[in-house]
């Protein structure tokens, strides 16, 4: 099984920043892709930002230019940097990480998604 652990959620004001940090740690082999997904009130669950193992990121266009994800290969970890937060910016933030494991000599691989219990970020105008 594999666990994440969000963190950096909190209440803040319009035009300021918040970082949001999510730890993965289990049984890990490797991991295909990091992600942050974010879910107002009355509204779907949206992709805020990705960063792919190779190094590769993609944004909402809601957020380019104000966020940034980023990760810690050794620690598992991965970080969204807000900034210049809006009112409409106000959700529960997810962390979403596919993780893969070897299951056999030959290098064989199975793939896993897991989601974080999610953290709040409130905007204040």
């Amino acid at each position: 099984q594999v666990h994440l652990v969000e963190s950096g959620g909190g209440l803040v004001q319009s035009g300021g920043s918040l970082r949001l940090s999510c730890a993965a740690s289990g049984r890990i082999d490797g991991i295909n892709f990091m992600a942050w997904y974010r879910q107002a009130s009355g509204k779907e669950r949206e992709l805020v930002a990705r960063v792919t193992s190779g190094g590769s990121t993609y944004y909402a266009d809601s957020v380019k230019g104000r966020f940034t994800i980023s990760r810690d290969i050794d620690r598992n970890t991965v970080y969204l940097q807000m900034s210049s937060l809006k009112p409409e910016d106000t959700a529960v933030y997810y962390c979403n990480v596919e993780i893969y494991r070897v299951v056999n000599v030959e290098g064989a691989r199975v793939t896993r998604n897991y989601w974080g219990e999610g953290t709040l970020v409130t905007v204040s105008s």
